[in-house]
């Protein structure tokens, strides 16, 4: 077995130990998300903790980790008696990215069913983690089908299983961890908001650590346990630090004028929800008892705040997590004195006797930038090499309609477009071709069934053969690779019109986020076009290159298309099962250079000769329209779209209101 590395010997990341060893004083918390770049010890850090955690009484022989003080009455191995049981290790069980819906929640045991005809459940990872760790490396990353059984296992406490004849339920509560590189993606809200703190983690600046870092790992590799035995006695401090912790917690006294400070400070930073407030409370108590008090103070409430609200005030995907420590010090200093118990100046050090300063404000979320000066008036076409315009402001995103890639593809589970995928609604059944993964046990039953009796069977059990094994095929929907390729030129460069388009792009961003979609961004102006941001799974990473999209000059129309091109070239090699949608926003006009409209219709005939699904969102406007954009969308073999038509309700709304009008 591998030694892991001792949590005492990890250099720095004092928000990220103080956050994992509260979730170990007090599981209520609600777990941890931990978010940063990769090689800041996250990993490290999480698999370090299970070690100090205290041992757990288990009956011996349930599957369901059962405390045999109080034995589930629901447990699938049960009923047990109540009485003594034995003594094991907590657990952390690690959920893969690519694990299936099978491997977390369970299933139906095939090779009993199959052979002694006999209904079994094969536990899955979450009964594993009861009552213990489930950490999910890259959880940004994690397939929607998981984060929504994670979702109903997380609200309910237990796991439900339904299916292929089987219906169990047993208990699932176990302490959730996350780590996630922001760049590769950000999390769904709903899964956000069940992690009760959130810390961001960043390499140091400081030689001196940084050098301390490399020295405490190059020991531990040349010699794991000889470095852990170095550690032992840290390690034994904290182990025996947490189970006092945990002694002193029942005792812990959150008084009414903490509770006034955890709500007003919600209220102020304007959170949705009461989970907020309650994972407020838990975290200022378990500070509380981390310091070896019985009295929750202002200090503790601060501490709280930072932990628990930066993930829970972000508006919408694009607004960094973050806290203003200003505004919360004026809230709690409003609100203290109450009953005596706050303390009037927190100052910035940690839970007292806990030895861990309080975190860095991190990103904050409201920009904190100088407004950007917007394109001059007029924004007439400029001459290539004419200095360029100030990028202009976005308009306010909207709900846009649904673009998707025609036909049934097999990439990367989403919510985009139609796809043959392991999880879904089954259509239907095939031979399996290579390893069998998902097996339609009806199917499988009738190809039998014909040739029981000339295989001599005699007993209850059904007699099969491999030939007589079926896949299910499912139809669910895909991430496809979205690639924005944008007119930047001068044509497009008027104040309104531009901060029309930069909205539409993010409105379809924000859509590109909600299916699960990579997105990639290439711009042309002036003579040549650029690949702003090649194809990423990080939304975000794409909303800040258009913030930032100059424009002027003319349109290279043909440069923009053949670049797409290219990219999608390259990208094609990575992950030959993506497909991709490529959403061109133009005005449709093409100069500079020789015959710039023919060549732009060469190029646009690249992708519809490969089958490349495309549209055209025109932004042309004003009275007189040369629909040169629904040309280039013929070219294309795609569609076009105005912008108008872009948005999801401009259609749906005028229908709905022409029915109201004549049911009155």
């Amino acid at each position: 077995m591998t030694t892991p590395f001792p949590f005492s010997a990890v250099v720095g990341q004092d928000d990220l130990r103080l956050a994992l060893l509260l979730n170990a004083v007090s599981p209520a918390v609600g777990g941890v998300l931990v978010r940063g770049e990769k090689g800041t010890a996250k990993s490290t850090a999480v698999r370090a903790l299970s070690a100090l955690l205290p041992e757990v009484a288990v009956v011996p022989g349930c599957r369901f980790s059962c405390d045999p003080a109080s034995p589930d009455p629901a447990c699938p191995d049960g009923p047990h008696e109540a009485g003594g049981g034995a003594e094991r290790p907590a657990r952390m069980v690690e959920l893969p990215v690519g694990a299936s819906e099978d491997r977390l929640v369970g299933a139906l045991d095939i090779e009993r069913a199959l052979a002694e005809g006999v209904k079994a459940f094969e536990p899955g990872l979450l009964a594993d983690a009861h009552r213990g760790i489930l950490y999910v490396d890259e959880v940004n990353l994690l397939h929607d089908h998981l984060v929504d059984l994670l979702l109903d296992a997380a609200a309910m406490g237990a796991s439900y299983v339904e299916r292929e004849g089987v219906s169990v339920r047993h208990a699932a509560r176990f302490l959730l961890v996350g780590t996630m590189n922001p760049e590769e993606g950000e999390l769904r809200p709903q899964l956000l908001d069940r992690f009760g703190l959130t810390v961001e983690v960043a390499a140091s600046r400081e030689p001196e650590q940084r050098v301390e870092v490399v020295r405490r790992r190059l020991a531990y590799d040349d010699d794991p346990a000889a470095f852990a035995a170095r550690w032992a006695d840290e390690e034994a401090a904290v182990r025996q630090r947490i189970v006092a912790a945990r002694e002193v917690l029942p005792q812990v006294r959150l008084g009414d004028g903490a509770l006034r400070q955890i709500a007003a400070t919600c209220a102020a930073f304007e959170v949705d929800g009461m989970r907020a407030d309650i994972v407020m409370a838990r975290t200022a108590t378990a500070l509380a008892a981390w310091a070896g008090r019985t009295d929750v103070l202002a200090e503790d409430v601060r501490q709280a705040a930072l932990l628990a609200l930066p993930h829970r005030r972000r508006r919408n995907p694009f607004d960094a997590p973050g806290l203003d420590e200003d505004k919360l010090d004026e809230t709690l200093e409003q609100h203290s004195g109450d009953d005596g118990e706050g303390d009037d100046d927190p100052g910035p050090d940690g839970p007292g006797g806990g030895g861990q300063p309080a975190p860095d404000s991190g990103p904050q979320g409201d920009g904190g930038s100088a407004a950007r000066p917007e394109a001059g008036e007029g924004g007439q076409p400029q001459a290539s090499g004419a200095q360029e315009q100030a990028a202009a402001r976005a308009a306010e995103p909207f709900r846009t309609k649904v673009l998707s890639v025609p036909g049934l593809g097999e990439g990367a589970a989403g919510r985009r477009s139609r796809a043959r995928t392991e999880h879904g609604r089954t259509t239907g059944a095939r031979r399996p071709r290579g390893t069998l993964t998902k097996l339609h046990l009806a199917a499988t039953v009738q190809a039998a069934a014909p040739h029981q009796r000339a295989r001599g069977r005699s007993g209850p059990g059904l007699v099969l053969r491999r030939d007589d094994l079926r896949q299910a095929t499912r139809e669910g929907r895909e991430g496809n690779l979205v690639l924005f390729v944008v007119d930047a030129s001068g044509s497009m460069a008027a104040r309104q019109r531009m901060s029309a388009v930069k909205g539409a792009v993010l409105s379809l961003l924000l859509d590109a986020y909600q299916r699960r979609d990579k997105v990639g961004l290439v711009t042309f102006r002036g003579s040549a076009a650029d690949v702003a941001l090649p194809p990423t799974s990080s939304v975000d990473a794409a909303a800040a290159r258009l913030e930032s999209l100059p424009t002027g000059g003319r349109t290279p129309l043909a440069a923009g298309l053949l670049k797409a091109h290219e990219v999608l070239r390259v990208e094609r090699l990575r992950d030959p099962a993506r497909r991709a949608l490529v959403v061109l926003v133009t005005d449709g006009r093409a100069t500079g250079g020789p015959e710039p409209v023919a060549l732009a219709g060469r190029a646009a005939r690249l992708f519809a000769a490969e089958g490349v699904a495309s549209v055209v969102v025109d932004c042309e406007s004003g009275p007189v329209r040369l629909g040169l954009a629904g040309q280039l969308a013929g070219e294309l073999g795609g569609t076009a779209v105005t912008l108008d038509e872009l948005r999801a309700d401009s259609i749906a709304g005028l229908v709905k209101g022409i029915q109201g009008r004549r049911a009155a």
